[in-house]
């Protein structure tokens, strides 16, 4: 049987049955190395320094004139995400993933347009020029990159998703979007709602 059967793909049973074969890891096409994540890190087993150290609370009056429909601010440098609530009775703060290069990192204001409860996933058209053996869709579930919540802001193909490898939290690990853990991305979702202003630095 293939490893992507039903529409969704069985990670361990591919790896698994390519050993078994003596296949390397390294022989494999890219995106069965990283099936798990829209992120093309090259060794998520590195040692990294993770920045927890440098988490801190922040005050929303640093970086918006308001808190109206809610606050986010993605902190790229210590890797942390800040939200507070309109009424400012609720700030949170969680760890991210932030993009792995100064080229995929954008900065600046955007909102929230949309939240997507299980959402389904498709590499954008750079990821497919990058590498063409990118699945063109991954439905929900526990193979899907986004995890099981995701925000979308205005800017195309940027996202704030939860992730099911949680290897890629504190690191410069994505093409562009913000990942949190899974249980980090379902609070957040209750919290956040569509207009909630979002800003990266």
């Amino acid at each position: 049987m293939s490893a992507w059967y039903s529409g969704k793909f069985n990670r361990r049973a591919f790896l698994g049955t390519a050993a078994a074969a003596g296949v390397s890891a390294m022989a494999l096409p890219a995106w069965a190395q990283q099936a798990n994540s829209t992120e093309m890190e090259s060794d998520v087993n590195a040692v990294v320094r993770r920045n927890i150290s440098s988490f801190r609370s922040l005050q929303w009056q640093d970086h918006f004139d308001n808190t109206r429909n809610g606050a986010i601010l993605v902190d790229t440098t210590s890797r942390a995400l800040h939200f507070w609530s309109e009424d400012r009775t609720i700030y949170k703060l969680y760890p991210t993933s932030v993009p792995m290069s100064p080229d995929l990192t954008r900065k600046g204001r955007t909102e929230v347009i949309r939240k997507v409860k299980d959402p389904t996933w498709s590499p954008t058209p750079a990821m497919k020029k990058r590498d063409p053996e990118w699945p063109d869709f991954v439905p929900a579930g526990p193979d899907n990159p986004l995890g099981t919540r995701a925000l979308y802001l205005s800017w195309q193909y940027y996202r704030i998703h939860g992730t099911q490898d949680t290897r890629k939290i504190g690191r410069r690990s994505s093409n562009g979007c913000i990942g949190l853990y899974n249980e980090d991305i379902e609070q957040l979702f209750t919290l956040a709602k569509v207009g909630t202003q979002v800003l990266l630095i």
